[in-house]
């Protein structure tokens, strides 16, 4: 289908992305959903995951964390907790995140615990993933 959908991407710290793209892939937390102008409308929660949108024949990629996301014919609002752009991520950072939590993980002595330190690896992996492909 012809023509644009325009992409708004909000975090609450700071409005992210607001343009015209062609197509968007998002992690819904049913598995990842793809959008292009002219969807039918749908409001869905988002999971950790990548986030990607095309313009012309050019990728963009960000990590996301959490969220939602309203999608109508001729826009996708996308609501989330944490989004970072592939450059702007600090890979060393990431690295240091994943080999923390998965410490966490192996000093964990409650379920909690556990499931709290696997989030923040999953974060940390999905950075690392995301910051590379820039």
């Amino acid at each position: 289908m012809a023509g644009k959908i325009h992409l708004d991407l909000v975090t609450p710290e700071r409005l992210l992305i607001s343009e015209d793209v062609d197509e968007v892939i998002a992690p819904g937390s049913e598995g990842e959903f793809g959008v292009l102008p002219g969807h039918c409308r749908f409001l869905t929660t988002l999971r950790i995951g990548e986030l990607r949108y095309r313009k012309g024949e050019a990728w963009k990629r960000l990590s996301v964390s959490w969220g939602y996301a309203q999608v109508e014919p001729k826009r996708i609002t996308v609501l989330a907790e944490i989004a970072e752009r592939a450059e702007e991520i600090d890979l060393a950072r990431a690295e240091a995140a994943a080999k923390s939590a998965e410490q966490e993980m192996a000093a964990a002595k409650k379920r909690e615990e556990l499931e709290a330190a696997r989030q923040r690896l999953e974060k940390a992996l999905l950075r690392l993933k995301v910051g590379k492909k820039r």
